[in-house]
């Protein structure tokens, strides 16, 4: 191990001299580099102008057609119409106006009770984890405000299905039937919900 030291040693040193020695080289001779004038000439930079030609478009647009003028209209003459209205009021008696109007009607047209929000079940949890589908019958009242009330399920293809669809039916809402512009309740209505499960 000391023979491979010493031979180490001794070979750093001797590089370490040369290349000390090569750099003083470099010193001495690149001195006389740096002090000799050199002669060089930059060639002239011309620029050449050339004859640009831009060309313009001179096709113009062409112009609207013209707008033909509004037929004429007749004059309508303002004399043949009748601009008077009447209004026949009752006299106030015992603190109640009578206005009768003849010829039209305020109130609510006749007709059938009619859907209008239907919402949609909530899908039970337990049904869902078993992958059950079906359906439920579920039958209601509607009211003259067009809310559903008492409603009760009359056939379900599993329990599972009963409390949902009853909830369910309870949100929806509905258009009164209205019998001689009065609504009325409506008994028996029956109306399926079915759950199915999606792919």
């Amino acid at each position: 191990m000391i023979p491979r030291f010493a031979t180490s040693l001794i070979a750093g040193v001797l590089i370490t001299f040369s290349l000390l020695w090569i750099m003083q080289v470099l010193i001495a001779t690149g001195k006389k580099a740096l002090v000799d004038e050199v002669e060089f000439t930059l060639g002239d930079f011309i620029r050449v102008e050339r004859e640009e030609i831009v060309q313009r478009d001179e096709d113009e647009p062409e112009p609207p057609p013209e707008v033909q003028p509004p037929p004429e209209t007749p004059d309508t003459q303002m004399d043949d119409l009748d601009t008077s209205q009447k209004l026949t009021m009752g006299a106030k008696t015992a603190g109640k106006l009578d206005i009768s109007m003849q010829g039209g009607n305020i109130g609510l047209g006749d007709g059938d009770y009619l859907p209008i929000v239907k919402v949609a079940p909530l899908y039970p949890r337990r049904a869902q984890t078993r992958g059950l589908e079906g359906q439920c019958l579920i039958e209601f009242t509607v009211t003259t405000t067009g809310t559903v009330i008492d409603a009760f399920a009359v056939e379900c293809t599993s329990s599972l299905f009963q409390k949902a669809s009853v909830n369910a039916a309870l949100k929806f809402k509905y258009k009164p039937r209205v019998v001689d512009s009065v609504p009325v309740e409506v008994t028996g209505v029956q109306h399926i919900i079915t759950f199915k499960l999606e792919d």
